[in-house]
């Protein structure tokens, strides 16, 4: 990956809106050279898959959560199965240490985080963190340069 695939990703991370053309002069190269960097970025899968960030707050989900998860009760894919189809949890993941996973999730006030908690309860030991602020939300990943 070269300078210009850097460029290109950090682009798109920050406007995956921009277009074929404003990429085309902002990397200062051919429409069809853009389009052919960006295939391979994809066919290699660099890019995953191109989407909207939505502002939670904005959609009425005014509460962040962080839960960790311990203890589990259940086996670890009847937990991943059961998570998937948890629709407040917007990230899972699974960790090494004294806790099995790291839930992110979101609702909209104090009676859906005990509702969401209420529901989860049974299936092991859960410890809700919320979120005050964010001061890095998001980040661009560029891929390290040796």
């Amino acid at each position: 990956m070269d300078h210009i695939d850097r460029t290109m990703l950090e682009l798109l991370q920050h406007d995956g809106r921009i277009t074929i053309s404003e990429l085309s002069k902002r990397l200062a190269l051919s429409r069809p050279s853009v389009s052919e960097r960006m295939a391979r970025l994809e066919e290699r899968g660099v890019i995953e898959h191109y989407t909207a960030r939505v502002a939670h707050a904005k959609v009425g989900l005014d509460i962040l959560l962080f839960i960790q998860v311990s203890e589990l009760k259940i086996p670890h894919l009847e937990f991943e199965h059961l998570i998937a189809n948890e629709e407040a949890v917007l990230e899972c993941h699974r960790v090494t240490g004294p806790i099995n996973y790291l839930l992110k999730a979101a609702v909209p006030d104090m009676n859906g985080m005990r509702e969401l908690i209420d529901r989860l309860i049974p299936y092991g030991t859960f410890n809700t963190s919320t979120v005050l602020t964010s001061p890095v939300a998001y980040r661009a990943l560029l891929p390290r340069e040796d």
